[in-house]
């Protein structure tokens, strides 16, 4: 891999991650379509080390936040103080949705092996996220629990919905968005907690995927990883900026659009 395939595959990655269109599906096609020198074995670690790029991108927008969060959650640990006691229990969800994450997307790959990255296993995934982007603008009704109302059971079901994101063309933000309203959290609520959860969730996934990534990491240039890296953490920056305002602004529909007519080119003609 040269350099600017590298900036490539980072522009997408980037872009994308916060996008209901599949970050995965869409690389596995470009480096397919463009014939991109990565072993099949080191494709996933890859993409989970530029996830990394995305959890600093995510960091660096929710940086005030985030350190209330954080401030929150060890004032209560520390000192039972009841004004922090919201964060300190989201913080604990989160976890535990990692968790969930984690164990139940290791369980599909294992399942699924080498049919996890067929064109008719992207192809279709494609096909439910558009048609779950469609469901999430026009059929399901915006429920009214805000962070102060979170349970355990939304932590695990939010989980799983966020383990099959790792099913190529299967959105992450958007799987996890649709098992959030259907659940019955507002829009602003899933949507803090999609984004959130993407930071103990990737960095989780790093962690295992990195003996693949160690392993393997001489078929790529360290160039070419570093390109790739910095190209991710600033379009992922825009890019979750640009879904915020998306999703704020109902045009969902378009990305609905997207990812089922590539889902039916994809399926058809790969």
């Amino acid at each position: 891999m040269n350099w600017w395939e590298a900036l490539l595959i980072g522009f997408i990655q980037g872009i994308s991650e916060f996008l209901p269109i599949s970050s995965t599906a869409l690389l596995l096609i470009i480096q397919r379509l463009l014939d991109i020198p990565i072993g099949q074995n080191f494709k996933l670690a890859f993409e989970t080390f530029l996830h990394i790029a995305s959890v600093l991108a995510v960091i660096v927008y929710f940086r005030h936040e985030l350190t209330k969060i954080l401030l929150d959650f060890f004032s209560y640990l520390l000192t039972k103080r009841s004004t922090a006691k919201t964060n300190f229990r989201f913080v604990l969800l989160l976890i535990l949705s990692m968790i969930i994450t984690i164990s139940l997307g290791k369980a599909i790959e294992t399942f699924l092996g080498e049919q996890l990255t067929t064109p008719a296993t992207i192809g279709v995934s494609l096909i439910i996220t558009g048609l779950s982007l469609i469901l999430i603008e026009h059929g399901l009704n915006e429920g009214g629990r805000t962070t102060s109302k979170l349970t355990w059971k939304d932590g695990l079901f939010i989980g799983f919905g966020q383990a099959l994101s790792l099913i190529p063309g299967v959105s992450r933000t958007g799987s996890t968005l649709f098992t959030a309203l259907f659940i019955g959290l507002s829009k602003d609520t899933a949507l803090r907690y999609s984004f959130f959860l993407s930071i103990p969730v990737f960095v989780g996934m790093s962690i295992v995927k990195s003996p693949e990534l160690i392993k393997s990491y001489t078929e790529i240039s360290m160039v070419a990883l570093c390109t790739a890296f910095l190209s991710s953490f600033i379009f992922a920056l825009i890019g979750i900026k640009w879904f915020i305002s998306m999703l704020q602004n109902t045009k969902l529909t378009y990305f609905a659009f997207y990812c089922i007519g590539l889902g039916v080119i994809t399926w058809v003609y790969l």
